[in-house]
C-alpha cells in the first residue's frame, strides 16, 4: 500500500519527512492485540465454565499459582535446570570447538573422522536417550551426556566450516609472508571462523535447552521439566501454564543474549550462513580412509563384548544387533513400527506444514497482518517444543490425536518462518511489475511470488520434514501407546533389551538421513530453474 501511495504522488511533492526511529504508539500496540484477545477468551471461557477448571484453569488461578511457586519450588527447579544447561554448554561448546578446529585444520583428520561423526550425528539426540538411560541411569550424568550430544554436533560442524573455509587467498598470503602460527590463528583463522562458530552456538543453545527439557520430562526428580510432568500427573494444569510461561521467557532471554553477543563479537561483513560442502573427490586408497575409524570402533566394540569389559546385558555385540534387526524385519515388528511412525510424521507434516505455509504467505504479503500476528508467533517459537507435552497430553490424551498435534506443532515453525521471510524479502520491483501488468492476486502468487520465494520455501519444507520426524519420536516417547518405533525403543529400555534399542536407533538414523535426502531432492527439483 505504501508503494501505491508513492506512485500517486504529484510531481511537485512536498519534501519527505525524516523517518521516525521508533514506530508510532498505535503500531507498537498492535503486537498486543492478539495476546489481549486470547486472554479475554481464556477469561470468558473460565468464567462461563465452557471447560472444566482441571482442563483450563482460570487466569486468576494461574497467577496465584505463579505467586505461590515464586516463593520456592519454581526458582529452585529452574535453577537446577539452568545449572545443568550451563555445564552441558560448557562441555559441549568446548569439545565441539576443539574437534571442529582440528577437523578444519587437517584434511587428513577430516577424511578420517568426519564421515563417522556425520553418520552418528544423523541419529537424533532423542534416539540416544533410551541407550543413555541404560548406560548412565537417570541421574545427573544422563542429563550431561544428553546435553553434550545435542550441543557438540552443531558447534563442531559450524566450527569446521569456519576454520576450513577461512579466506583461502589470505591463507596463501600468510604462507608467502611466513606468518607465525599464533598470528595466523589470532588474526586470520579466529576472525574468519567466528561468525560460523557463533551460528553453531546459537543452534546448540536451542537444541540443548529443548533436549534438557525432554530428558527431564522422561527421567528426572528435579528441574523445570520434572515440575511440569509432576503437575500434569496431578492434573494441576495451572502449574503447567506457569512453567510454560517461564520456559518461554528463558528462551527469549537466551536468544536475545546470544544475539547481543553475536553482534558484539562479529562486527565485520560475513556470509549469513555456512554450508558444509563436499570436498574434492577422493582417489584410490583415500576412499578407504573414511572406513578406518568405523571399522576400528566396531572391532573395539566386539572385543569389549567378548572380553566382558562391560556387562553383556548392557553392551551387546554388533552381530547381535544385526541379528535382532534382521529378526525384527523378518517377523514384521520393525516394519510395522516404522510404518506407524512414518504415517504420523506425514500426517503431522501435512497439518503443520499447510498451516505454516499459509500463515507465512499471509504475513509475508500483508504487513499489517505481520505486525498483528508476528510478535505473538515469535514469542511462541521461543517455547521449547517439549514444554507443550504435558499440556497436550492433558487436553488430547495419549492417543493419535495428541501425537498428530505434537508433530504438527514441530513441523509448523520451520515452514512458517521460511515462507514468511522468503516472501517478505522479495524485490519491490515484483510488486510494481504486478501493478503495471494488472495481475490478479492468484496470478501474482503463481507467476511472481511463489517462484521467487520457492528456494526458501522448499528449504523450510525440508526442515519441517526433519522436525516432523523428530517430533514423531518424541511423541511416541511421551505418549507410548498404539505402537511406533519410539514406543518400541522405550519399551525395550524398560526391559533392558539393548539389541532392540540399538536396532531402533539404526532405523531412526537411516530414516532421518533418507528424509533429509528426500527433502534435498525435492528442493533441488522444484528450484532447478534457478540453476539453468
Amino acid at each position: 500500500m505504501a508503494r501505491d501511495s508513492l506512485l500517486s504522488l504529484p510531481l511537485a511533492a512536498p519534501p519527505l519527512q525524516p523517518q521516525r526511529r521508533w514506530p508510532s504508539v498505535g503500531r507498537r500496540l498492535q503486537a498486543w492485540y492478539v495476546p489481549a484477545l486470547i486472554f479475554a477468551l481464556w477469561w470468558l471461557a473460565a468464567r462461563e465454565q465452557w471447560m472444566s477448571e482441571q482442563i483450563l484453569p482460570a487466569p486468576s488461578l494461574v497467577w496465584q499459582s505463579a505467586l505461590d511457586l515464586a516463593g520456592g519450588d519454581l526458582w529452585s527447579n529452574l535453577w537446577i535446570s539452568l545449572q545443568r544447561l550451563f555445564w552441558g554448554l560448557l562441555a559441549g561448546i568446548a569439545g565441539g570447538a576443539v574437534l571442529g578446529a582440528w577437523l578444519g585444520f587437517s584434511r587428513r583428520a577430516e577424511r578420517l573422522v568426519l564421515p563417522t561423526f556425520g553418520a552418528l550425528a544423523q541419529i537424533p539426540t532423542l534416539a540416544w536417550i533410551p541407550l543413555f538411560m541404560v548406560f548412565f541411569g537417570i541421574g545427573e550424568t544422563l542429563k550431561l551426556v544428553v546435553l553434550v550430544k545435542a550441543i557438540v554436533v552443531p558447534v563442531t560442524l559450524h566450527t569446521l566450516v569456519g576454520v576450513r573455509d577461512a579466506q583461502p587467498r589470505l591463507r596463501e598470503a600468510a604462507s608467502v609472508l611466513r606468518l607465525p602460527t599464533h598470528l595466523l590463528i589470532r588474526r586470520l583463522i579466529l576472525p574468519a571462523a567466528l561468525p560460523s562458530f557463533m551460528a553453531g552456538v546459537r543452534l546448540a543453545l536451542a537444541a540443548g535447552w529443548s533436549s534438557l527439557l525432554a530428558v527431564e520430562l522422561l527421567a528426572s526428580s528435579e528441574g523445570i521439566g520434572y515440575l511440569m510432568v509432576s503437575a500434569r500427573q496431578l492434573f494441576m494444569l495451572d502449574i503447567v501454564f506457569v512453567c510454560i510461561a517461564v520456559i518461554g521467557v528463558v528462551g527469549v532471554v537466551m536468544d536475545r543474549s546470544i544475539g547481543w553477543a553475536d553482534r558484539k563479537l562479529v562486527h565485520w561483513p560475513h556470509p549469513p550462513t555456512a554450508q558444509l560442502t563436499r570436498g574434492p573427490r577422493l582417489q584410490g586408497w583415500q576412499r578407504l580412509t573414511s572406513w578406518w575409524l568405523p571399522l576400528a570402533l566396531l572391532a573395539l566394540w566386539q572385543v569389549s563384548h567378548q572380553l566382558q569389559w562391560v556387562d553383556a546385558n548392557i553392551l551387546v555385540s554388533p552381530l547381535q544387533v544385526l541379528h535382532s534387526t534382521w529378526a525384527g524385519i523378518a517377523d514384521g515388528s520393525l516394519p510395522q513400527a516404522m510404518l506407524l511412525s512414518l504415517g504420523r510424521t506425514l500426517g503431522g507434516l501435512l497439518l503443520g506444514g499447510l498451516a505454516g505455509f499459509g500463515l507465512g504467505l499471509l504475513l509475508g504479503l500483508n504487513k499489517p497482518a505481520e505486525r498483528l500476528l508476528g510478535p505473538s508467533l515469535a514469542g511462541m517459537r521461543q517455547i521449547a517444543i517439549f514444554a507443550w507435552v504435558p499440556l497436550l497430553t492433558a487436553w488430547f490424551g495419549l492417543g493419535e490425536g495428541a501425537k498428530w498435534v505434537f508433530v504438527a506443532l514441530a513441523a509448523f515453525f520451520p515452514l512458517y518462518i521460511a515462507t514468511q521471510r522468503s516472501v517478505a524479502s522479495l524485490s519491490p520491483q515484483l510488486a510494481e511489475a504486478a501493478q503495471v501488468l494488472r495481475l490478479s492476486l492468484w496470478q501474482r502468487l503463481g507467476r511472481l511470488v511463489l517462484p521467487g520465494a520457492a528456494p526458501g520455501i522448499f528449504g523450510g519444507l525440508r526442515l519441517s520434514l526433519i522436525y516432523a520426524w523428530l517430533g514423531t519420536i518424541g511423541a511416541e516417547y511421551f505418549m507410548p501407546s498404539n505402537g511406533g518405533i519410539g514406543s518400541l525403543m522405550i519399551g525395550a529400555q524398560q526391559l533392558l533389551r539393548m539389541d532392540t534399542i540399538m536396532s531402533g536407533m539404526l532405523l531412526v538414523g537411516l530414516t532421518g538421513a533418507a528424509l533429509n535426502t528426500l527433502g534435498q531432492r525435492i528442493e533441488a527439483r522444484a528450484t532447478r530453474w534457478r540453476h539453468a
